[in-house]
């Protein structure tokens, strides 16, 4: 995985909606008339909102990242927000059609690849990246099912959308079927189907659990359980060599050292600190890295993945 887009774009709000309780749609357009980046499915945002609350975001401000939701062809990013959180509630509570908003991005942290066949597993707010993906798996001619679970139906966006796709999406309201049964979605898949999972970290870990390898996109941080030794990271283009204790991560060693990084979530959900190893043994321990992207060691999350040696050679 190569670093993605990070310039900064300021957007206007050019609609709001409400799509389902506790969930808003923002649709957002250049302000200044010009064309927003292209995207793919699975890609996503950061909204900045600037100095709420300290030591969120390299900015001072609140940072928060949103899939986008919307068709990559029209020119517009659409994201859909569940009111959770300090950046949420400034969503629903402050933003209205007109208002402008900074942003980074997109940024490509949820790959969608070509497949013959896709089971699709979103439980609630998680559906915003799986929108695009069913899309492009119907407009490619794939065969592909959705299971989409949630709180209640009134609690679950998007559904008007997804009815036109008809027997292939399962819609499971929690109150009326219980937590989804995933022996039955994983059990019925075929050699060759890519799984792709988004939605709470209880769903997200038994999906794992029973299927090793599901793509997966996570909104918080990965249960953390590794060993946390210290080690010394060699800062390639300043000629330093940072030492990163065993309570420290290697971003907060290097940013105490007074070295400026792009950071947004510190969770290893975001994939903003994405920063090339030229030397050593990455211990990944984020959200966004696929296993083979793991493999090779290319590039680690700085902000939550450590060394399985005593040394690694980044370039910063």
């Amino acid at each position: 995985m190569a670093a993605d887009n990070a310039i900064e774009i300021e957007v206007v709000v050019a609609e709001r909606t409400e799509l389902a309780d506790a969930i808003v749609g923002l649709t957002l357009r250049a302000a200044d008339g010009g064309e927003l980046p292209s995207w793919r499915p699975g890609a996503h945002i950061d909204l900045l909102f600037g100095d709420v609350l300290r030591g969120d975001g390299g900015d001072g401000g609140v940072v928060r990242r949103y899939s986008l939701c919307g068709d990559p062809g029209d020119g517009a990013w659409r994201i859909g927000v569940l009111k959770e959180g300090v950046g949420s509630t400034i969503v629903h509570e402050r933003v209205r059609p007109g208002d402008r908003l900074r942003t980074r991005g997109p940024r490509d942290g949820f790959v969608f690849e070509d497949a013959p066949r896709y089971l699709f597993l979103a439980g609630g707010i998680g559906i915003t990246p799986i929108l695009p993906m069913v899309a492009a798996a119907e407009a490619a001619g794939a065969d592909w099912r959705l299971v989409y679970g949630g709180r209640t139906l009134s609690a679950m966006a998007f559904l008007d959308e997804l009815a036109r796709y008809g027997d292939r999406v399962e819609v499971r309201p929690q109150d009326e079927f219980g937590l989804l049964d995933l022996d039955a979605a994983l059990g019925a898949v075929e050699p060759g189907t890519l799984v792709y999972c988004c939605g709470p970290e209880p769903m997200i870990a038994a999906v794992e659990e029973r299927r090793p390898g599901v793509r997966t996109e996570r909104f918080m941080a990965r249960p953390d359980t590794g060993p946390r030794d210290a080690f010394e990271v060699e800062l390639a283009l300043s000629g330093r060599t940072v030492e990163v204790p065993a309570g420290s991560s290697i971003l907060e060693a290097v940013e105490k050292a007074g070295v400026n990084v792009l950071f947004s979530c510190r969770e290893g959900t975001c994939g903003t600190c994405e920063t090339p190893v030229l030397e050593g043994d990455p211990d990944h321990r984020d959200s966004v890295l696929t296993e083979e992207e793991r493999a090779e060691g290319g590039f680690m999350m700085i902000c939550v993945s450590r060394s399985r040696g005593p040394r690694l050679v980044l370039e910063l």
